[in-house]
């Protein structure tokens, strides 16, 4: 069920819980099809576009039927539950992908397990997951996190950082960066978070032209269940979609995103977001 919002304001969703094949099955059609329409408001080709699907807080039965209904690579936020996951579900040959903040200390469990690694924010953890994937003979897909809505709790480089950062990378040899990443401001305000996406592009795009391998495959990691055709309407390449396909998480938002809901975490009711 969906609310429909005022203007300029996102919909709020109820997202019912799937428990079956047929319902991820159908869930992934309906985000499919939302992709699709987005795409089309802004004349882009919805194949452009992947949908990843993060399994955060779902127990690992449930996973196996979004498995079952096509799901081949999923996110995971923390990563002792994605090794967890990994192992469990090693005999589905499913890809993970690790997009939440990434402790040095938890690098060599990542360059076992994940296929990539979408939050990459600071040289430490550059050189920690670089001297791990040397070691294991291996490289690791990479998006680099920007804090594009200026909140001081996030993680993520400020935007005026992103160019030295990247000019650093090409010394960590095991790391291949394929783009960029952002978490939107966490509100229904739609001009505020459409801000945050068209920044993420344009800082991309201001990359291509000081020097085209910086960003690599230029991909844009940005949307997720509550804003994800709008991340689609300013360029998104990835969009993180967990609620809308595997429904509404009985954990709060700021078990996995701290950074993002400090008022939560400190017992405070949370406030509006998508």
């Amino acid at each position: 069920m969906t609310k429909q919002p005022d203007a300029d304001e996102l919909p709020i969703h109820d997202f019912p819980t799937a428990t079956s094949v047929a319902e991820f099955t159908r869930n992934i059609a309906d985000v499919r099809a939302n992709i699709a329409r987005a795409a089309a408001r802004v004349g882009r080709p919805p194949a452009d576009i992947q949908l990843l699907p993060v399994s955060k807080t779902v127990p690992e039965e449930r996973v196996r039927l979004a498995i079952a209904a096509g799901c081949t690579q999923l996110g995971e936020n923390k990563v002792q539950e994605a090794k967890r996951k990994s192992e469990t579900l090693a005999d589905l040959g499913v890809e993970w992908s690790m997009i939440g903040h990434l402790q040095t200390n938890k690098a060599r469990d990542v360059a076992a397990f994940a296929s990539e690694f979408q939050a990459l924010d600071s040289l430490r953890a550059a050189a920690a997951l670089d001297r791990r994937l040397q070691a294991a003979g291996r490289s690791l897909d990479v998006y680099v996190q920007v804090n594009t809505s200026a909140e001081p709790q996030k993680y993520g480089l400020p935007p005026e950082e992103l160019e030295a950062f990247l000019r650093e990378l090409p010394q960590y040899t095991s790391l291949r960066v394929r783009g960029l990443m952002t978490l939107a401001i966490f509100t229904s305000d739609t001009p505020r978070v459409r801000t945050c996406f068209t920044l993420l592009r344009t800082l991309r795009d201001r990359m291509r032209e000081l020097d085209p391998g910086l960003v690599g495959d230029g991909g844009l990691s940005m949307g997720m269940s509550g804003d994800y055709e709008v991340a689609i309407e300013e360029g998104a390449t990835c969009v993180r979609v967990g609620q809308a396909v595997f429904g509404a998480r009985q954990v709060p938002d700021s078990h996995y995103w701290p950074e993002a809901f400090p008022q939560e975490t400190a017992g405070a009711p949370p406030g509006p977001r998508p």
